[in-house]
């Protein structure tokens, strides 16, 4: 099996344990919970074929709407994050850089890649909540959770970014 493939099976495994068994249960002022899941999307590299994108994304979503029993809300936010992602991750990445880039800090820089994450993270926080409502009538709250999952995923993918980083380079220099 291709390495690339077991990468992304043990990210799956262990995203979406943390998802089901440890974020699912955080509701910061009751509405605010963050969808890490979506950070499996973040992490395609530059030239993976769209197909595989929106394929992975679904797989993801799928297991993690059956784990979570959220009806699909979970499969349609993941996928419409995987249909922008080559596409935000082409306007983020430096001119210069390799066609084959992973988004990460050190090859996007802070700022870009914590805008490329955001975006990702608004846009699938946006359709789950919308979803999850399907209807204006709380809009605040709607906003509200949409906004502070957001910027609270976004916060923990970072830190999860920071803490793989720190144990790549670790591995590197011993």
């Amino acid at each position: 099996m291709n390495s690339v493939i077991l990468i992304r099976m043990g990210r799956l495994l262990t995203m979406l344990l943390l998802q089901v068994l440890v974020f699912n249960h955080i509701h910061l002022l009751g509405y605010i919970t963050p969808l890490v899941i979506g950070y499996m999307v973040v992490c395609f590299q530059r030239n993976t074929s769209r197909t595989e994108i929106l394929i992975w994304g679904f797989i993801i979503s799928l297991l993690f709407d059956i784990f979570s029993n959220t009806a699909g809300m979970g499969a349609a936010s993941c996928t419409m994050i995987a249909m922008i992602q080559p596409k935000l991750l082409n306007m983020m990445a430096p001119r210069d850089s390799a066609e084959d880039i992973t988004p990460s800090i050190a090859t996007l820089g802070f700022g870009n890649y914590i805008l490329y994450v955001f975006l990702l993270m608004f846009v699938l926080h946006g359709c789950f909540y919308l979803l999850d409502a399907f209807t204006l009538m709380d809009w605040q709250l709607t906003a509200i959770s949409i906004v502070g999952g957001s910027v609270f995923t976004t916060f923990i993918i970072i830190l999860i970014e920071l803490i793989v980083r720190t144990q790549r380079n670790t591995v590197h220099h011993t």
